[in-house]
Formats: C-alpha cells, sequence, structure tokens
C-alpha cells in the first residue's frame, strides 16, 4: 500500500467507527440488558441507555482506525483478488489480526464475497452505498450465528465473584445457558444484536468505503 492509501484506511475508519457508535450505542445496551440473567426489567430496561456514550465514541476513533490499516495493509500483502481462491481466506486473515474472532471471520469475508458478487453481476466496482448494503447482510448474518457466544461472554461479564461463569469458561457457560434455558437462552436478544449489527455495518461500512474514497 502507497503512504497516502494508509493514511485514507486510517481516517477512515475512525470516522466510521465514531459515527457507528454514535448511533447504536444504546441499541446495544438494550442487547445486553436483554441477555443478562436478571432479566430486562431489573437490569435497568430502557434507563439510562445513553449513559457512556462520550466515552465509547471516544475510544471508537483509534480502535477503528487501527483495525482498517491493518486489514488494508495485510489484505495487500497475502494473494487476493475475486478471481483468486484464496480471496476468503485472505479476507478471514487480515480481519482476524484486525478485530475480534470469530465474530470478523464471519463478517468480513461475507462482505467482501458479497461485494466481489455484486460487482461482477453490475460489471463495475461496487458504489459506497452498494458496499453498505453487503456490510449490513454480513453483519446481520455473523451477528446471527455468533450470538450464543455473545450471550456466554455477557454472562460472565456480569457473574458474581465466586460463581461458575466468574472462571470465564466459554463452554461452561454455553453448558449451563442450555441446560436451563435452551436454545432460546442461547439466543437470548438475537433479534436486537441482528438489527443494531446490521445498521452498524451498513454505517460502518459504508462511511468507511465512502470516506476512503473522498480521501483517495
Amino acid at each position: 500500500m502507497e503512504p497516502r492509501e494508509s493514511w485514507a484506511a486510517l481516517a477512515a475508519g475512525g470516522v466510521a467507527g465514531v459515527c457507528v457508535d454514535l448511533i447504536l450505542f444504546p441499541l446495544d445496551t438494550v442487547k445486553t440488558r436483554l441477555q443478562s440473567p436478571q432479566g430486562f426489567r431489573k437490569a435497568g430496561g430502557f434507563r439510562g441507555i445513553y449513559a457512556g456514550v462520550p466515552s465509547t465514541a471516544i475510544g471508537s476513533f483509534p480502535n477503528a482506525a487501527a483495525f482498517f490499516i491493518t486489514y488494508e495493509n495485510v489484505k495487500s500483502l497475502l494473494p487476493h483478488g475475486s478471481s483468486s481462491y484464496l480471496s476468503p481466506a485472505t479476507h478471514m486473515v487480515a480481519a482476524s489480526l484486525g478485530e475480534v474472532i470469530p465474530f470478523s471471520l464471519v463478517q468480513f469475508p461475507l462482505w467482501e464475497s458479497l461485494k466481489d458478487l455484486w460487482s461482477w453481476k453490475q460489471g463495475h466496482v461496487v458504489d459506497s452505498w452498494q458496499s453498505a448494503v453487503c456490510g449490513a447482510f454480513a453483519g446481520g448474518f455473523a451477528a446471527a450465528v455468533t450470538t450464543p457466544l455473545d450471550v456466554a461472554k455477557t454472562r460472565i461479564m456480569l457473574a458474581k465473584a465466586g460463581s461458575s461463569n466468574a472462571r470465564g469458561n466459554v463452554l461452561a457457560a454455553l453448558g449451563g445457558i442450555w441446560r436451563t434455558q435452551g436454545l432460546s437462552g442461547l439466543f437470548a436478544g438475537v433479534v436486537p444484536r441482528m438489527a443494531a449489527i446490521s445498521l452498524g455495518g451498513f454505517i460502518f461500512l459504508g462511511t468507511y468505503e465512502k470516506t476512503r474514497q473522498l480521501l483517495l
């Protein structure tokens, strides 16, 4: 990558991160409370869903910027291109080095594949709004299939000291949820999670692509 491309990825990623967190922070709060073992109302309901937005937005700029400069640089170093059978693996490696796995292992290869398919269908590279639509579909799918892991993470974070979940064992947490609440427990909050991340994928990836194009 040329220096200007790296700077564009850095700046565009930061802008995209701030935009998506300012808009979607309340939905994430609602989703976390839905997954709480206390229940939605006892966990706070709709009270104070905007609390902590400023600090989150400030922290999101460097995090998103670091992710995208890592993602783009790693992607440029590995075999890629719509005609390469290694393309999905390239995107998986780039995403895993930049962000949280396994969510990114699902979202980013799917996002890139959808963009490649749409570009091939229309005969030219997708526009930023089309990239945003691909991001929404990829984000929603990734959100759905990784919901059980997200529920387990939430239970571990909210666990009381000395409880079995406080040990941080994800598999044990998943097993406990399955035994006590079944499938509905594992997928608690899946609808707001999918809604938030689909919208987040649209805003985050669409804003990133548009800002990067403008900077370049």
